[in-house]
């Protein structure tokens, strides 16, 4: 057991004009499985590049362990797998890599096949697999559930519960909760560690927040008494002091002592008021707020917007489910499930009229509007203003979402292709809750999403109750808004 020391940490991008830590100091033990969450642009991923000597910094990093990083570089991925194994995990013997590779329920003749003909799946088992082989190392994994079904979620989230010394940023509140034992949170004016999942870290930083608000509150209403109670004795204090001239003989000495006294009181209460006034600064610094989205939904003239009856998917000629018989009708939000190449997302491209083989009978209502969030974020370039210009989407409601979902103003002036994975999907995110359809097509929408904004899209989707289809692996964001689910 050792620890990893962070002091005074300051750093910057070159081209930045802010910082992205200031003066930031922890310490984390090497034996922990320490979750890793915050905001998105927050600095999670820069902070494991510091950690991994990448970038120059004020400040120290102590440590007495190796680091490694998921994802792992693959420079020639149509090597075999087994021989990036060895690439990874020098020291390391083939068994031990089938063991790992064995409680992530994958079969070792993947090992001698081209790294490229795996799926996104078995490519992230096979690789941490391969992480973990590396004895006394800590492991920097950042986001491995995004190419992830449910089921493989559940795996890689057991496997990493056995493991420990590493530390996991990852946005899947079932995820986190089922293998880590600390978190590590980037706040908004600071960092924070704490013992426990993430829902026991939510609940307490919840409750201290509530607790903030109360206090200030409380302090706000005594700092307008204090102020009104300093300008009456300062008022006091002067007319007092006043009476001393024009009213005839009187004891000065006495007057002046009695106004003094007064403006002592007044000096007294004003201390009073500027001590609450810095013990309510100290409140509320971080405090997430989640403000209230927008949906506009359309109704449709008939009930029923889609129906599919004994649709086969295929691909290079190969069926890749099972004959699909389901009907979409007005406030269904139907999710689509099973393991990652059975077809989910070639089915909603098949919707939105994307040239896909089929079997089968498929009957899209006509005139049906249909708003899509794809998958794939590559495509987004240029600024905020040319992109909703491109859409036909009302630029300052755009970018007012943008806004509610925790953009900060200076990622407006910034090309799309320079934002973090979680920002880019808010950018498609943030179309289509700008535009009008009877239907909502979303594909993976949250890969990369902070928990603050999912569960900001959460409440959106209950409170406007779209008719959707989607793909989403989150199992909480899932639950919490599907009507049903239908398995490929």
């Amino acid at each position: 057991m050792s620890m990893i020391k962070i002091e005074h940490l300051t750093f910057s991008y070159p081209a930045s004009y802010h910082n992205i830590f200031e003066d930031v100091t922890f310490q984390i033990d090497t034996d922990w499985k320490l979750g890793f969450v915050g905001r998105n642009g927050r600095g999670k991923t820069t902070l494991l590049n510091l950690l991994l000597g990448k970038y120059e910094y004020s400040g120290k990093i102590l440590s007495s362990v190796q680091f490694d990083y998921f994802p792992y570089p693959v420079a020639d991925r149509a090597k075999p797998a087994n021989k990036i194994f060895f690439e990874i995990a020098p020291e390391a013997e083939e068994w031990e890599l089938v063991r790992e590779l064995s409680y992530l329920d994958v079969d070792a003749g993947v090992l001698y096949r081209p790294f490229e003909t795996l799926s996104n799946g078995e490519q992230t088992k096979v690789l941490l697999a391969a992480l973990f082989c590396n004895k006394e190392h800590f492991l920097l994994i950042d986001e491995p559930t995004n190419h992830l079904d449910a089921k493989a979620r559940e795996l890689v989230s057991a496997y990493l519960k056995k493991k420990k010394g590493f530390i996991l940023v990852s946005h899947d509140r079932s995820f986190l909760d089922g293998c880590v034992d600390h978190i590590l949170s980037i706040n908004k004016a600071d960092i924070e560690v704490q013992k426990g999942n993430f829902s026991s870290w939510l609940a307490n930083f919840e409750q201290r927040q509530a607790s903030e608000v109360a206090q200030n509150e409380h302090l706000q209403k005594d700092i307008q008494h204090l102020q009104k109670a300093a300008k009456r004795s300062a008022a006091w204090s002067e007319r007092v002091e006043a009476s001393k001239y024009g009213n005839g003989p009187v004891d000065r000495g006495y007057v002046g002592h009695k106004a003094a006294k007064m403006m002592k009181r007044s000096k007294s209460v004003e201390a009073r008021q500027e001590r609450a006034i810095a013990q309510k600064a100290g409140l509320l610094k971080n405090v997430e707020t989640a403000e209230t989205l927008k949906l506009f939904p359309m109704p449709y003239h008939t009930d029923t917007l889609i129906s599919f009856s004994d649709v086969v998917l295929y691909y290079d000629g190969n069926a890749v489910c099972k004959p699909l018989s389901f009907t979409i009708k007005q406030g269904d939000r139907v999710a689509l499930d099973g393991k990652n190449g059975s077809g989910k997302s070639s089915l909603l491209k098949l919707l939105t009229g994307e040239k896909i083989e089929y079997t089968g009978t498929l009957q899209i209502g006509s005139g049906l509007v249909i708003s899509y969030v794809p998958q794939d974020t590559s495509h987004l370039k240029r600024t905020l203003s040319e992109f909703s210009e491109k859409h036909q989407i009302d630029e300052s409601l755009f970018k007012a979402i943008l806004r509610k979902m925790g953009f900060e103003r200076i990622q407006f002036e910034k090309d799309v292709q320079e934002f973090s994975g979680g920002q880019k999907k808010k950018v498609l995110i943030a179309k289509s809750l700008c535009q009008k359809a009877h239907l909502y097509v979303w594909d993976e929408p949250l890969n990369f999403i902070d928990i603050y904004s999912r569960m900001q899209i959460e409440q959106l989707i209950k409170d406007f109750a779209p008719t959707m289809i989607f793909v989403e692996h989150d199992k909480a964001f899932r639950n919490a808004i599907g009507t049903h689910t239908i398995a490929l």
